[in-house]
């Protein structure tokens, strides 16, 4: 594989971003909201798309490669990083598999502009009112109206700009994230607001369909006040003399209503790139007509070119957490095809032999971060190094532009071994993302990870008190003395290391849990498959097509024969768990099956558990023939049941069971599914009468073509009244359906031969699973991963990770994208066949210990447990996770945290 390197006119190793060339730039920014993005369009240097933060210079800007003139930057560089004569290279790949993920671009408004946009300072995109709101924006995180910098008192968020539009320059799918981040924007800048902010976004339909962002939603509007008006609005009238946007929409009531707003936010979609385009015709990826990538839903990240792969928005819209699986996912089947020459072309780090620091005098190094202007626009940066240079222990103080660059950290390593250092202070932003980053720079200059202490000088100084320098930089020098005092105290900590069991267990049999198998299988390990029914398959045994029309049948025989002849893989059928033991790397599981007991004995555990389809309460439709659930029409279509072919009327109704208070929350996959199959009943009988009655259609993404299509053949979309609810009746030849619609605003009765149920999806609360494996489930039963975005996943739990319906309502190409990330991601525990234990762990001194068992009682992650011979409180250090609830709650002071003893915690108290 060929690659064409374009030259950057940085030298990479040479340049310490310290922004010098960009001061000196004749070139402006021609957009202000520009300057905290990572991307410049006027202004010759720009960030390069690298990992540490480098400057790269764009040529079509630079006065001096199209010119010849200027050369700024190369006078002002106090490093010599700048090289007018770098040139294009080209880089030869011998490699086995490719992943694609060229992204995606936000709509532009100025395409076809008819908001004013580019004209009017106040109307501005989603994009740029981030940029608004963030401390690193344009007004240092003061929310104030761009022609003026007054405070507004009313901001408007207009959706689907660019998206769910036909019209010249506008895309006809649904971009999927706008509603939500609408929602999230609302309520920030609500936050923000000094006063009481008068926050409205109008919409289509609200589209909140993701795990837990209905209750996002409820909370905008029930509780932080946002309104949320149903209207298109189709133009903007600027107020020049007053600055206000003059807003004119018809109500829900049918009152025409003309609004003026300090700022209008345009909440603009995702599309695909140019330079996506460019890169698929290179590959020969197929294109759909948006021009993203096309995938299918039994392969959502396989391209049908062989051994290459697609994540991400280049392949459709999507959010963050979608993006993720997906990343993991084509690295899960990636390394699936590439299982046999894993290990083969990999360099092992060299890493120095530990330093024994045992009776050495305290050496401390103070590192203090700028972070750009981030921290040094508030800090009086210099003061705090001075101030770090007097405390007791320190030989050593500097401050750094990126503590988190490379050419810091190689520097910060020379420094360690240079200067004797055996413990460090590093002042910067937060160690929840950088505190690793740090440990390691340690750990290759020959200093145990743990004599390491970070200060967040970055969100708890110049976030907080970002209009008063000289109370953060009180703050931080304090911080720092409180880190020096404890850093004086670390002592080196072990790092157990733990060999993890070569096998795998998938809980669940449905095609998330199959998959999860077929390719932990692939990639060449014994992978136990657990299904409590006798038949694999799950819930995918009752559905007959996916929105693309495949064949779902066909695919689960095909994958259920694959999963049944793999050596690798053993089912276990009607089978029960009972008990599970041990931790990440050797988990001890207890199945019945029929009479017979075993234990399996396996490294990681995926569960895909899946959940059920809601079944009406009301016994009258339980029993009427007439009314019949989504799964239960999807089995007809199936069978190939003639009696659907002659029906004169049929209604589907959404949201049965869902976003209620019972259940708050969108169930996904309802209205595509209700689409899908009121297409199918029209193509049997073109001239059947069909209605959907919906409170929000979300058919989101690309399924928005389904939409359109329904809507061209003649089914009817109705919106009710939630709030003044909905009325039943089924009788011997009809089922009488009344509600109030949302247009006329009168009450209506449809006389239907068939009512459909979309139905939610219902997960098993209380499921034994979370006890026996100390994973969580959120309010509505569903299982939480360890983060929505970084993990998502992952379990909290070390080595149990969560794919398929069993962690949210799903369609099927999300279930087996979800299910080739969790396989992939706990291949990483697999592959390394050995792991390090954490050294920050609670340890119980036995004499003192009183065998009360609080410890044992409040450990979320059941680490203490009684010894059976002393009757005394042990640690289990694979499963402890350093939180200290047991040190906290312990009576008689027999627990103690590694890392975080009383006497470090009082010293830093004290010195204060």
């Amino acid at each position: 594989m060929s690659i064409l390197q374009h030259p950057r006119y940085v030298d990479m190793d040479k340049c310490i971003a310290c922004g010098a060339c960009t001061e000196k730039c004749p070139k402006k920014v021609p957009n202000e909201y520009d300057a905290g993005l990572g991307k410049r369009k006027a202004i010759y240097v720009k960030y390069a798309q690298a990992v540490p933060l480098k400057y790269a210079i764009d040529p079509e800007y630079c006065i001096k490669l199209t010119k010849g003139k200027c050369g700024n930057c190369e006078k002002v560089c106090p490093a010599g990083a700048i090289n007018y004569e770098d040139k294009e290279r080209h880089i030869n790949l011998n490699v086995g598999a490719v992943i694609v993920s060229a992204g995606s671009e936000t709509y532009n408004p100025l395409d076809h502009d008819t908001y004013g946009y580019g004209k009017n300072k106040n109307v501005v995109t989603s994009l740029e009112f981030e940029r608004i709101l963030s401390a690193s924006g344009p007004y240092g995180g003061h929310m104030v109206r761009p022609s003026d910098k007054k405070e507004p008192e009313k901001i408007a968020w207009l959706q689907c700009i660019g998206s769910r539009d036909e019209h010249l320059g506008g895309h006809g799918y649904c971009s999927g994230v706008c509603c939500t981040y609408a929602v999230k924007e609302a309520m920030l800048a609500k936050e923000h607001a000094p006063g009481d902010l008068d926050a409205a976004i109008f919409y289509m339909d609200i589209r909140t369909n993701g795990k837990d962002f209905e209750r996002y939603y409820n909370r905008a509007k029930d509780e932080a006040g946002v309104r949320f008006v149903k209207s298109r609005v189709t133009n903007i009238v600027p107020d020049k003399e007053s600055g206000m946007n003059l807003i004119r929409y018809i109500d829900e009531t049918g009152r025409k209503v003309e609004e003026a707003f300090d700022i209008v936010v345009l909440s603009v979609g995702l599309g695909a790139t140019a330079e996506g385009r460019a890169l698929a015709e290179k590959l020969g990826l197929t294109l759909d007509h948006y021009n993203f990538m096309t995938t299918g839903s039994f392969k959502p990240v396989e391209t049908a070119t062989p051994g290459i792969f697609v994540c991400g928005a280049c392949q459709a819209p999507k959010d963050i957490p979608s993006s993720v699986v997906d990343s993991s996912a084509a690295a899960g089947v990636a390394g699936s095809l590439l299982s046999e020459a894993r290990w083969s072309l990999t360099k092992k780090a060299q890493i120095p032999e530990e330093r024994n620091i045992r009776g050495d005098a305290t050496r401390i190094g103070v590192f203090v971060c700028c972070c750009g202007t981030n921290i040094a626009g508030v800090v009086d940066v210099p003061a705090v190094v001075e101030f770090a240079k007097g405390l007791p222990g320190v030989v050593f103080a500097e401050q750094n532009l990126f503590s988190c660059s490379q050419d810091t950290q190689d520097k910060m390593g020379e420094v360690i071994q240079q200067k004797g250092l055996n413990r460090v202070v590093v002042a910067a932003c937060t160690p929840k993302t950088h505190e690793p980053l740090f440990q390691d720079t340690l750990t290759s200059a020959g200093i145990n990870k743990y004599l390491f202490e970070m200060v967040n000088i970055r969100n708890q100084c110049s976030w907080v008190h970002k209009d008063d320098t000289e109370a953060a930089t009180v703050k931080a020098k304090d911080l720092v003395r409180m880190a020096v005092v404890k850093a004086g105290l670390l002592e080196p900590l072990p790092e157990p290391i733990l060999n993890v069991n070569q096998n795998a267990l998938v809980i669940g049999g449905g095609v998330a849990g199959m998959e999860a198998a077929k390719n932990l299988s692939e990639q060449g390990y014994l992978t136990y498959l657990v299904e409590r029914e006798g038949k694999l398959g799950g819930n995918a045994l009752s559905l007959h097509e996916t929105w693309r029309g495949e064949d779902i049948q066909d695919y689960l025989q095909e994958l259920t024969r694959e999963v049944e002849a793999s050596d690798k893989v053993e089912v276990c059928l009607g089978a029960e768990i009972t008990e599970v033991d041990g931790f990440v790397g050797n988990f001890k599981t207890t199945v019945i099956q029929g009479q017979e007991s075993r234990t399996l004995e396996h490294g990681v555990t995926i569960m895909a558990t899946g959940a059920t389809e809601h079944s009406p309460e009301d016994p009258a439709l339980i029993a009427s023939s007439r009314v019949m659930t989504g799964l239960q029409l999807q089995q007809g279509f199936i069978k190939g049941d003639s009696q659907l072919n002659g029906l004169n009327t049929a209604v589907f109704l959404q949201c049965h069971g869902s976003r209620v208070q019972e259940r708050p929350y969108c169930s996904k996959v309802c209205c595509t599914q209700s689409i899908k199959s009121a297409l199918e009943l029209k193509e049997r009988n073109p001239h059947m009468h069909i209605y959907v009655v919906y409170r929000d259609m979300r058919p989101y993404g690309l399924r928005e073509d389904l939409y359109r299509e329904a809507r061209t053949r003649g089914i009817s979309f109705v919106r009710y009244n939630f709030d003044k609810g909905l009325k039943i009746e089924p009788r011997d030849q009809e089922v009488e359906i009344g509600f109030t619609d949302t247009v006329f605003r009168k009450k209506m009765i449809i006389h239907s031969d068939l009512l459909v149920l979309a139905s939610a999806i219902v997960p098993e609360r209380e499921n034994p699973l979370s006890r026996f494996y100390k994973v969580a489930q959120n309010e509505d039963g569903f299982f939480m991963e360890a983060h929505v975005k970084l993990r998502p996943v992952d379990f909290a739990t070390d080595g149990v990770f969560v794919c398929g319906l069993a962690h949210s309502p799903k369609p099927i190409d999300e279930s087996i994208a979800q299910a080739q990330a969790a396989a992939a991601r706990a291949v990483t525990l697999l592959s390394a066949k050995s792991l390090p234990v954490s050294g920050t762990v609670a340890e119980v001194s036995p004499l003192n210990c009183s065998s009360c068992g609080v410890c044992v009682s409040i450990c979320p992650y059941s680490a203490p447990r009684m010894d059976e011979k002393t009757g005394k409180a042990v640690i289990e250090s694979t499963l402890c996770k350093g939180c200290g609830l047991c040190v906290a709650s312990c009576r008689s002071g027999a627990l103690h945290l590694k890392g975080f003893e009383t006497s470090q915690i009082m010293g830093m108290i004290d010195c204060v």
